[in-house]
């Protein structure tokens, strides 16, 4: 069978530029796209040349739309993302104004999680 590997996750934020220039501080990624996107939206690409992140901006809304359409948010429990150094990675969060917690330290390796500005939970796992 074919080897499958994930790409990118594609989240709804309040605020792409401050979303991509955390992703960027924390974890030292580059935004690789950004643009016009789907239903009037924005997004960008946040990650490497393998695997990125899209952070998606919902259009403004128009006060005319009664009730205002929107698209849905869906249920997402985390993003992992898997670093070389947890400790180093820990401080990045901190210096972004973040709390980590929840740390654990147990097969098959060491992580702690924190929430971004509009709520959306990272895993950060250490297998090293």
């Amino acid at each position: 069978m074919a080897e499958a590997v994930l790409e990118h996750v594609n989240i709804t934020v309040s605020d792409g530029a401050r979303a991509a220039q955390m992703l960027q501080a924390i974890f030292g990624w580059r935004v690789r796209w950004e643009g016009p996107a789907k239903g009037g939206g924005y997004s960008r690409h946040v990650g490497t040349d393998d695997q990125y992140v899209v952070v998606y901006m919902l259009p403004p809304a128009d006060p005319k739309e009664e009730p205002p359409k929107r698209m849905p948010m869906g249920r997402l429990n985390h993003v992992g993302v898997v670093v070389s150094d947890l400790a180093f990675t820990e401080r990045r969060v901190l210096e972004a104004g973040l709390r980590p917690f929840n740390h654990g330290d147990y097969e098959p390796g060491r992580r702690f999680y924190f929430l971004d500005p509009d709520g959306v939970e990272y895993e950060v796992v250490s297998y090293g």
